[in-house]
């Protein structure tokens, strides 16, 4: 891990491997971790870029509000200060899915592929917006435990809280140990993101959807509505996996991550 000047601020980043770039985007409130099963698998072909978002991780926190497009906007000085060219694939989950739209959007000749994880393309109901600005003043007022307790509950398939108690631990403690100012400024820019689905038909890369069969808060039937959307998009479900599935089923993730890549 490395800590990069990007811009006003400093990022951490792994950087593993060599290859054709590759970069994974955490969801919220996490950091890079919940992709070191990808980094270990991947890194044997690939370059791969998991670095910690702006709020996240052991990168700079700058409070307020930030939004899905300042994070995109961040990714693509990133990889100007990593001397990255090659146009890339850009993988997010769930927050880093919003983060890659924005990317797609507005750096479109910097991007290569897209794989989409347990994500989804439209914007916040007025109630749920409402709902993540209460929750971001709660956490800045009572510590990241809010959104432990908020949060936890809904990740992850009910097998894996039985028969993976560790790994439910482990996210539970990356979220706790996560900067409030962080995460309620994180809040406050995906109350705020746009509805993408009118422009998903311009993002004309090769598109992998992959999503949790048991995701209670991206439903599958949403994941492959937004495979069907994209022009080059394909929908690979992941069986036994809620919100979480690169963490929770990483090996059936890999493989089709794998074959995503070969065949496109």
């Amino acid at each position: 891990m490395t800590r990069y000047a990007v811009g006003s601020i400093a990022l951490n980043v792994v950087v593993a491997g060599s290859g054709p770039p590759l970069v994974l985007v955490h969801g919220f409130p996490l950091d890079h971790r919940m992709w070191q099963a990808q980094i270990e698998a991947l890194a044997d072909e690939h370059l791969v870029i998991a670095p910690d978002l702006r709020g996240f991780g052991a990168s700079d926190v700058t409070p307020g509000t930030v939004t899905m497009q300042q994070m995109a906007d961040d990714l693509a000085a990133l990889l100007d200060v990593l001397a990255v060219g090659q146009p890339v694939t850009l993988a997010g989950l769930s927050m880093g899915g919003y983060v890659a739209w924005q990317f797609a959007l507005r750096h479109r000749p910097r991007l290569a592929r897209l794989i989409l994880c347990d994500t989804r393309a439209q914007a916040d109901t007025p109630e749920a917006a409402a709902g993540r600005l209460a929750l971001a003043d709660r956490v800045v007022a009572e510590g990241a435990a809010v959104v432990a307790e908020t949060l936890l509950p809904r990740l992850f398939a009910p097998s894996t809280y039985t028969q993976r108690p560790a790994l439910v631990a482990a996210t539970r403690e990356v979220i706790l140990r996560t900067n409030p100012e962080g995460i309620a400024a994180a809040l406050r820019g995906m109350a705020q993101r746009p509805d993408v689905r009118p422009q998903l038909r311009e993002i004309e890369v090769p598109a992998l959807v992959l999503g949790g069969e048991e995701d209670a808060i991206s439903p599958p039937e949403e994941m492959q509505q937004i495979a069907q959307a994209l022009p080059r998009g394909m929908w690979v479900p992941i069986p036994q996996a809620g919100h979480m599935a690169p963490c929770e089923q990483p090996q059936q993730v890999n493989q089709a991550i794998r074959q995503f890549l070969a065949a496109s």
